[in-house]
């Protein structure tokens, strides 16, 4: 281990301190430890703490040197929880191996216990820093590393296996509602009239000829680690499956300025539909979080900002 700080703390948005979520669970230290104790014994000389994070689903909490501990925000049904944790694990192990670059690697699942309510998990922990601390976006060098990340996973079969959630990788036109939801509680926030414009445009995007190719889903700040402007690793891989290829290209306006953005496009050989639907993908991820986020994770509220800043300012299709 470098003496460089690993995942180190985000300016605002410490999931497992901050609310979030008017319904969000408490997961304190003391609450990690009892568990970690009681079901996991091999682990008690090991030191725990709580990881701030920009994340918004988990609470995370490192165990020693390796392992990463995460409990789930929002309450569901414990067989829910644990219907997604066995299928988010699923999901990182068929991802585990398939890049250069380094995802976790599932290790453990907890269950209820005093002072929490749902099941939980435990994944390898991954060195590096996060691209909301360290900003990557001018760097080509990490433009091409994430282009070759996104083409590893699309290269992944998905042996016959269809889009079939309710989130980003079906079709555009199913998200109006949320986004005239979103957009009705942005006033003073954004420019609305000009986004609604947008959308209404973006919202009729084909899909084109390309079908379901396999997707991390997720590619925001938050989740991609950087190590001196390369992609040092990508976390919260439990959402790869089958989905509309272009949900990746969220990453170009969450993660990349101008000109590193067009490195990725030129990598990537997309076509202009392509690329327009990827933007209309990152529209609709980010208008929500403005507003959802602006008092009780500002970071996330602004970095889905600038990522309609830069959406706005690429307004002219490709």
């Amino acid at each position: 281990m470098t003496g460089r700080r690993l995942q180190p703390k985000i300016e605002t948005g410490d999931a497992a301190g901050v609310k979030m979520h008017a319904d969000q669970l408490t997961v304190s230290l003391e609450t990690v430890r009892g568990l970690v104790d009681e079901q996991f014994p091999q682990w008690r000389s090991l030191p725990i703490s709580s990881i701030a994070s920009q994340g918004t689903v988990n609470a995370i909490f490192r165990i020693g040197e390796e392992f990463a501990a995460r409990f789930p925000l929002q309450p569901r049904e414990v067989a829910a929880t644990r219907r997604w944790l066995v299928s988010e694990a699923d999901a990182a192990r068929e991802l585990l191996g398939r890049t250069r670059f380094p995802t976790p690697e599932p290790v453990a699942r907890g269950e209820p216990g005093a002072g929490y309510p749902l099941a939980w998990s435990v994944q390898t922990w991954l060195p590096g820093v996060v691209a909301t601390e360290e900003d990557p976006g001018g760097s080509v060098t990490f433009a091409h590393d994430l282009a070759e990340f996104i083409s590893d996973v699309r290269a992944i079969d998905t042996r016959g296996r269809r889009f079939s959630g309710q989130g980003r990788g079906g079709e555009l036109q199913s998200h109006d509602t949320w986004v005239e939801t979103c957009l009705g509680r942005s006033g003073g926030l954004l420019d609305v009239p000009r986004l609604r414009r947008m959308w209404a445009g973006m919202r009729t995007l084909p899909r084109g000829a390309a079908g379901d190719a396999m997707t991390h889903g997720d590619l925001v700040p938050g989740n991609v680690l950087v190590s001196n402007r390369h992609l040092a690793g990508v976390l919260d891989v439990g959402g790869l499956g089958p989905a509309d290829p272009a949900v990746d290209l969220v990453a170009a306006w969450h993660l990349l300025e101008a000109g590193p953005r067009q490195v990725l496009r030129e990598d990537l050989g997309c076509d202009g539909l392509e690329w327009e639907r990827g933007k209309a993908w990152a529209f609709e991820q980010a208008i929500g979080a403005v507003s959802y986020y602006i008092d009780s994770n500002p970071a996330m509220s602004r970095m889905a900002r600038r990522t309609l800043e830069r959406i706005m300012a690429d307004e002219s299709p490709a």
